[in-house]
């Protein structure tokens, strides 16, 4: 397995958690690029290696595999995406995942729609809908199976970090019955929770089951979303009685087929809010990672690297911060990055896609001061 290339012994000594380590360089996201290329900053048609080069980002250094979702169900095959009515200024529409949203008419991104109605609201619409669009052997997800276990060999021989992604049960429940139909359903019907569940372990279980056949996973990473501004959007409890179960024997089973006995198996939760309480709770199933640290809503990645040092951390960096000028920037970094390089198992990104209000001169201003540590 090579390893030589930089970005990838930089991301391979931030899982090591390597103390004064270069720091790998990468982004969360953008909501601002087409902003920023109408201001003349980007080309119209500036492709990923040119952003890089640009803003001094490192190669890609995880090949990531699953075709299970991240923020939905991984379905196949989706939904039909069609317009369901017409309301002048703005439009419904079905989604690629069942869900009816409220657009401006002729704009579907860049915004918030509001989710108007979800796919699941009992046992008939759950299998009518959507169990027979998580079938393991559907013909279309094994060719895409088959097509990332190809790409995976080849990344794994460059040493890059495999990485097993799937969508989180809270977010996967969230996606078929709405933030607030599901939180009567946990008390309503737990037995159609369950049995959704059961479906996403299910599947999960048997792709990684035909892609451990050949590739060694170094992470699991799931797209979870549990917290808001003050914790847990479900309790500690619910938590524990309706999602660990799944995700323990999911870990387990992946932990067993593993070919290489010795590989260390990291676990990722992707969560926004304040995800503090989510340390010790995922912690019962063995997290060593959290992302990405939403600075509004009152995380601090050097309070939580110094509070759990063997944690891996990526996010954390204030995107308003990033709005509010160079000496601010200048500040923030000068507080979070020699506490963090020296503790290491840290690289910084927006803590989420980076907004309208952060000009390109801050940004870059920004990206400046971050290749320093690089």
């Amino acid at each position: 397995m090579n390893q030589s290339a930089p970005g990838i012994r930089k991301l391979r000594d931030f899982y090591d958690r390597k103390s004064g380590a270069p720091v790998y360089q990468q982004e969360f996201g953008f909501y601002v690029l087409d902003h920023w290329k109408a201001e003349g900053h980007i080309s119209p048609d500036a492709d990923a290696k040119e952003l890089a080069d640009l803003f001094g980002y490192d190669p890609p250094a995880k090949f990531s595999m699953g075709n299970l979702g991240w923020v939905t169900a991984g379905f196949y095959p989706l939904f039909e995406e069609k317009v369901v009515e017409d309301q002048g200024e703005y439009e419904l529409i079905q989604d690629n995942v069942g869900r009816i949203k409220k657009c401006f008419t002729g704009r579907r991104s860049g915004f918030m729609p509001e989710y108007v109605d979800h796919p699941v609201k009992d046992q008939k619409s759950w299998e009518e809908k959507c169990l027979w669009r998580m079938d393991p052997s559907d013909s279309q997800r094994l060719l895409k199976i088959k097509e990332s276990i190809s790409e995976a060999a080849a990344a794994s021989d460059e040493g890059k970090i495999i990485c097993a992604n799937l969508v989180g049960g809270y977010m996967y429940l969230r996606s078929l019955m709405g933030p607030v139909d599901l939180l009567y359903m946990f008390y309503d019907n737990p037995a159609l929770i369950h049995r959704c569940m059961e479906t996403w372990f299910t599947l999960a279980d048997a792709v990684y089951s035909i892609m451990q056949k050949e590739i060694v996973f170094d992470e699991v990473f799931i797209g979870e979303d549990i917290c808001y501004n003050h914790g847990f959007l479900i309790s500690a409890e619910m938590i524990r009685e309706f999602l660990f179960p799944y995700y323990r024997q999911l870990l387990s089973n992946i932990k067993s087929r593993q070919l290489d006995r010795n590989r260390r198996l990291h676990f990722q939760v992707d969560t926004d809010g304040f995800s503090d309480p989510a340390i010790p709770l995922y912690g019962e199933l063995g997290m060593d990672y959290l992302s990405p640290f939403e600075v509004a809503s009152g995380c601090d990645v050097v309070r939580t690297g110094r509070e759990y040092p063997e944690l891996l951390i990526h996010g954390g960096f204030d995107k308003r911060i990033m709005a509010a000028g160079k000496d601010a920037i200048d500040r923030e970094v000068d507080r979070i990055m020699p506490a963090m390089v020296k503790r290491g198992g840290y690289y910084p990104t927006c803590d989420h896609g980076v907004p309208m209000e952060v000009s390109f001169e801050n940004y870059m201003h920004y990206r400046k001061r971050m290749l320093e540590f690089a």
